[in-house]
């Protein structure tokens, strides 16, 4: 039995500060902060390890919450903890006066506690190292990151259509990666029809992640020097956004017939999908087939619905410097942004796991299989 408890966030992908820790009742407390993106506002995204002695019930409150980019997000959600780093449980969380407190019992002596399951790095490198592996895929590494770290890409596919899937411009978006393994796994089976159908119809450009910088350093939304990537689109650099730059690029060189950008939404507890309407080049027949993507996909799996999202932008009015927006007007691509929640989808809750990386994966399995349906009209 030890008297200490012990919080730490010094790992990848790890964010917290600890203000205070009182181990001398019954409960133990502890004060924390969230930090903020180096040289940005934004915070949201925490990870970080809880130890001290076994049967302890522990009460950690992040003070710092109503700052926090989107405190919104905050009432009704429920943090994700794991003793094993595999498996994420919704815990006992509570929102009040711009404290977020979460309560658990140290059973396991050692606890993982974060805003949503991680992805780390290192699994990223053995996703990528895994596929590029595979039949018939193309590793590229298009350029590195202001930190130096590479940037993947995965090539795969021997069809016409050109088909950009690309996850986690906003590294703390991590069920977004999660979504990309799902998808990754079921286009590289060589026995599963739908992945022979895409990849004789089109040819597949994966970026996986996006933004390395930002999900090392653990934060929210931004890179190394804390740029929102996701409003870059219109003019990157090599100064503020290499990311974008290299894969605006890769874009060019090879066209782009459809796109997904796929994210998660701190407030929404709904997947959902956001279009390129409010673009000055709008074409009916491009925006008739995103509409038909979003309803196949409404009809093959209960955790997608169209009813709730964000709003519409007016006509000619759409931010360009945002990818989805950008690649509709540049290509003429079918381009679209999907969303998952950090809280649970109401439409399905799950009272144990909440929105999960295994429900991210099954999302990119069935996005895919959405997108065989109308892959000839893309």
């Amino acid at each position: 039995m030890t008297d200490t408890l012990s919080i730490t966030s010094s790992f990848d992908a790890g964010n917290i500060r600890v203000l205070s820790t009182d181990t001398s009742g019954d409960i133990w407390r502890a004060e924390l902060e969230i930090v903020a993106d180096h040289n940005s506002d934004f915070y949201q995204w925490f990870h970080f390890r809880v130890a001290g002695a076994a049967g302890q019930r522990v009460e950690l409150s992040i003070v710092n919450c109503a700052g926090a980019a989107y405190p919104g997000g905050w009432p009704g959600y429920q943090a994700r903890g794991s003793a094993d780093r595999e498996h994420w449980r919704l815990l006992e969380t509570s929102y009040s006066d711009g404290r977020l407190t979460i309560a658990l019992v140290l059973n396991n002596i050692v606890n993982w506690i974060a805003y949503f399951a991680p992805y780390s790095m290192e699994r990223h490198h053995d996703l990528v190292a895994w596929a590029a592996n595979q039949p018939g895929v193309i590793h590229t590494e298009l350029g590195l990151t202001l930190d130096g770290q590479p940037l993947d890409l995965l090539t795969l596919g021997e069809g016409a259509k050109q088909v950009w899937l690309y996850a986690r411009q906003h590294p703390g978006e991590t069920m977004a990666e999660w979504w990309m393994e799902g998808a990754i796994e079921r286009l590289c089976d060589p026995e599963d029809s739908v992945a022979r159908l895409l990849r004789a119809k089109a040819t597949f450009h994966i970026m996986p992640n996006m933004n390395p910088d930002g999900s090392r350093r653990g934060h929210l939304r931004t890179n190394a020097v804390g740029v929102n990537l996701n409003r870059e689109w219109h003019e990157p650099s090599p100064e503020r956004s290499p990311e974008v730059l290299h894969v605006r690029a890769a874009m060019d060189r090879t066209g782009v017939d459809f796109a997904m950008d796929v994210h998660g939404d701190e407030a929404i507890p709904h997947v959902f999908i956001a279009g390129f309407e409010g673009i000055p080049s709008l074409k009916p027949d491009r925006l008739a087939l995103y509409n038909r993507y979003r309803d196949i996909l409404a009809a093959r799996t209960p955790d997608f619905q169209t009813k709730v999202g964000y709003p519409v932008s007016p006509p000619g009015r759409a931010n360009l410097s945002m990818s989805t927006a950008q690649l509709a007007e540049r290509y003429g691509a079918v381009s679209m942004t999907l969303e998952m929640p950090f809280k649970d989808n109401d439409d399905l809750p799950d009272a144990e796991y909440g929105w999960s990386p295994a429900r991210s994966m099954q999302l990119g399995r069935d996005c895919l299989a959405a997108l065989a349906e109308m892959i000839d009209a893309i």
